[in-house]
């Protein structure tokens, strides 16, 4: 397997284990409010992380950071458990699926990435693929879900881009501990200002806290920004349409849904558009990448 291969299918495994976000969120967390699922999710895996690399950021990266962490996890996690606990799984995936074409805008704007027609038509082939995997006759939209859902999709376009432009010299595995506890820190003061008092957690309610602090967060965010550093930001945020796939999936194996043909339509969508994604990036790259270099400043 080509170095290029490998840097797609390890960045992949983060958006496909992301996937189990709802079903772990519905199952394992039902009634708990967003913004302390949101910070649960996120602290303990941060300060865990950072008691291993032992680092702090440093100068013009204390500020830098807690943009990235605001980003990339206290807002479009708020945002994300928001929809998800108003909105039907289907509606809440597919109004976060405009976020590779936000990506493929904010990148050419911060980036100097070329714009491309086929990445255009490859995010837009994308979010109807999710569309049609995920949407149902009867879902059901609330005004306060899809807000939250758009809000989230353009704070995680923005952390994309912004965490390839600003790549300080540390490792991966430091610059996520600084991000997922600056995001977590963040959001402290909001749940105890908003959300209600919790009860004990239970033994089912701290595994999935566990799943996804410690393998939905820690684990695949260093995936993530791995992938980040090392490939097209648009290349990167296509790969994010396997997360409603996963759902899906997920839902068929343990829940006893079903997979209609439309369905089966929308995950060719997806997947011909996340190809198609990839294949435009390689000619970015070939065409010359000297305006993507991050700054390390």
């Amino acid at each position: 397997m080509s170095t290029r291969g490998a840097d797609l299918l390890l960045t992949a495994v983060a958006p496909a284990i992301w996937g189990s976000t709802y079903i772990v969120t519905t199952e394992f967390l039902p009634g708990f409010a967003p913004m302390t699922v949101a910070m649960l999710r996120a602290l303990p895996a941060g300060l865990l992380l950072l008691l291993i690399v032992r680092r702090l950021p440093a100068g013009i990266w204390w500020l830098r950071i807690f943009v990235l962490g605001a980003l990339n996890f206290s807002i479009f996690w708020s945002m994300l458990f928001i929809s998800a606990y108003r909105l039907p799984g289907g509606v809440a995936a597919t109004v976060g699926a405009v976020q590779p074409l936000i990506v493929v805008l904010l990148a050419a704007v911060l980036l100097g990435s070329a714009l491309r027609a086929i990445t255009v038509v490859a995010a837009i082939a994308g979010a109807f693929g999710v569309a049609l995997l995920v949407l149902t006759p009867g879902a059901s939209l609330d005004a306060v879900g899809v807000a939250a859902g758009l809000a989230g999709a353009v704070s995680m376009a923005f952390g994309t881009v912004l965490s390839r432009k600003w790549r300080p010299p540390v490792s991966l595995l430091t610059f996520t501990a600084w991000q997922l506890t600056a995001g977590g820190l963040l959001l402290v003061p909001v749940a105890l200002l908003f959300d209600p008092s919790m009860g004990l957690p239970t033994g089912r309610n701290l595994i999935g806290l566990a799943w996804l602090g410690l393998i939905g967060a820690a684990l695949t965010y260093m995936l993530w920004f791995r992938g980040i550093a090392r490939l097209e930001s648009a290349v990167v945020s296509s790969l994010g349409f396997l997360s409603p796939v996963t759902a899906v999936l997920l839902g068929w194996l343990f829940l006893g849904q079903t997979l209609t043909p439309v369905q089966r339509i929308g995950v060719a969508l997806v997947i011909g558009s996340i190809w198609f994604g990839q294949r435009a990036g390689v000619r970015n790259q070939t065409g010359g990448m000297a305006a993507q270099q991050p700054e390390r400043r």
